[in-house]
């Protein structure tokens, strides 16, 4: 189930399909049009039935007359119009019957041609009916059909004009009504005006016409705005596919290339390609590739400095073993309090040893960003320099030089403490008997930098580098070799780790060693 699950995922991109609907979503936005245009349409009909109940009301003002309304009169009137209407206008007495027809009096429509007009216009292209199929499909299923006429006018072949906008126009009311023809492509509205003298309804003046030009003219815009809508789709479509490729598809060789790195049993065993682009995705690829390298690093350094443990361990072990099957075979006397010696010398040298592991492993486990805190450098030397004056050797003196007041730095105490002691204990241990230990505090460029300074032998310029290196130590004869070489290496570790850097150069008279920290 979950191999199909992984393939499935693998095939269809999820991060496409999201920009897919989300770049569909902004497609409704212009078919919201098409929602629009229902409104627009009932305004345009209203607009249409105010013009004609207008037309419908001067005639009917025209017509009135104290002797009643005639035929001859009716038709007077509308030929003074010279068909500058655009509705059908018909003059009715009060028995309903027909006295004058503004179609009679000039060219007709031929029956039939509002449909003909209709079925060669928008409506008749696949594309509309493509469209409008989901509309008609709603309408169907929610809505119901509209009643049709079985003709294009209603009052065709009847011989009384009697609807019920008419009967409501001849008792003196207004009258309207929308009908729908079966064949004609549009309605038709009828509106009903009554002729008044004084209080007497004289007859009704019934004005109809069809919705036919402004239908076809929100047909047009719904095609126009379907071509758009369709048009949208596709440029979704091709940009959800585009951004697939410039997006997607680099997360997914990130993802394959994460599930490559490591193998299982949890060693590194790959790394990320890293990536060209100027992008966040490049900037995300190149960040992976350098993560990989420093976790690279840090097993290497793991494994490389367990494999030194070992080694420095060997040595006093070697040491213990050797001197007591010595011990085994002596008598007491100089030789065998000798082999104790040397073993309580090697036993010792171990726990520096381990005492030093210790310090590199609880530096490694420990985050300094969690730990830091506003530290006076000045304070903390000064209080370094007094405790670690009581334990030095009474031939070497430790001196402050130029200590300034106030620098303070972002660091955890305990291991700022433990640089500084490690420098000492480095510098008094290679100071010859008389000589002097000089420690300066100051600022410089934004940085706090501490100095230690001893008169011993120096450090070799080819050893400037490596005396940071873990169990290397250079001590001629005359100094001793009783350190394990890992303090200075622990000096290191930390102040890198603070953001800052250490370095050794030649002082007046030996080695001086410079420790630079960010100021807070």
């Amino acid at each position: 189930m979950s191999s199909g699950s992984n393939r499935l995922g693998r095939g269809v991109s999820r991060i496409w399909t999201r920009l897919l609907a989300f770049n569909v979503l902004l497609v409704f936005i212009p078919a919201a049009g098409l929602l629009y245009l229902n409104t627009y349409e009932r305004q345009l009909l209203a607009a249409q039935e105010r013009g004609m109940v207008q037309q419908g009301r001067l005639l009917a003002a025209a017509l009135a007359a104290p002797d009643g309304i005639s035929a001859w009169d009716s038709e007077r009137v509308l030929l003074r119009l010279h068909r500058r209407h655009q509705s059908r206008l018909r003059v009715i007495d009060v028995d309903g019957a027909l006295l004058a027809d503004s179609s009679r009096l000039g060219p007709r429509r031929e029956p039939g041609a509002e449909g003909a007009a209709r079925a060669s216009g928008p409506r008749s292209t696949s594309l509309y009916r493509l469209g409008a199929w989901p509309f008609r499909l709603y309408r169907r299923l929610f809505r119901g059909g509209d009643a049709m006429e079985s003709s294009s006018d209603y009052y065709t072949s009847k011989p009384r004009l009697l609807g019920q906008e008419v009967l409501a126009a001849l008792a003196g009311r207004y009258g309207a009504t929308t009908r729908i023809s079966e064949g004609q492509a549009s309605v038709t509205l009828y509106v009903a005006i009554p002729i008044r003298w004084l209080d007497t309804v004289q007859g009704a003046v019934l004005v109809s016409q069809s919705t036919l030009d402004i239908l076809e003219m929100l047909d047009a815009v719904r095609l126009d705005i379907f071509r758009v809508v369709l048009i949208s789709l596709a440029v979704a479509a091709v940009l959800s596919l585009l951004v697939s490729t410039t997006i997607a598809r680099p997360l997914i060789r990130l993802r394959d290339e994460a599930s490559q790195i490591v193998d299982e049993r949890g060693r590194l065993t790959g790394s990320f390609s890293g990536s060209r682009r100027r992008d966040e995705i490049g900037d995300l690829s190149r960040a992976l590739e350098q993560l990989t390298e420093r976790l690279r690093g840090h097993v290497d350094f793991v494994e490389s400095f367990a494999s030194d443990v070992s080694h420095e361990l060997k040595n006093p072990l070697a040491a213990i073993r050797s001197a007591g099957d010595l011990l085994a075979d002596l008598e007491d006397g100089p030789q065998r309090d000798r082999m104790v010696a040397v073993i309580n010398q090697e036993v010792a040298r171990m726990e520096r040893l381990v005492s030093a592991v210790r310090d590199i492993a609880r530096l490694d486990a420990q985050s300094i960003a969690d730990q830091a805190e506003p530290v006076d450098v000045s304070a903390l030397v000064r209080a370094l320099v007094a405790h670690s004056g009581k334990q030095a050797p009474d031939s070497v003196r430790l001196e402050l030089e130029g200590l300034a007041e106030g620098p303070v730095v972002r660091a955890v105490p305990q291991q700022l403490e433990q640089v500084f002691a490690n420098l000492l204990d480095n510098a008094v241990s290679f100071s010859p008997a008389g000589g002097t230990v000089s420690i300066a505090v100051g600022e410089t460029d934004g940085r706090c930098v501490v100095s230690v300074a001893d008169q011993g032998p120096g450090v070799p310029r080819e050893h400037s580098e490596r005396i940071f290196d873990r169990f290397f130590s250079f001590r001629p004869e005359e100094i001793g070799d009783d350190h394990v070489g890992l303090g200075l290496s622990i000096a290191r570790a930390i102040v890198v780790g603070h953001g800052g850097e250490i370095a050794v150069g030649a002082g007046e008279a030996g080695a001086r060693f410079e420790v630079r920290l960010p100021l807070a």
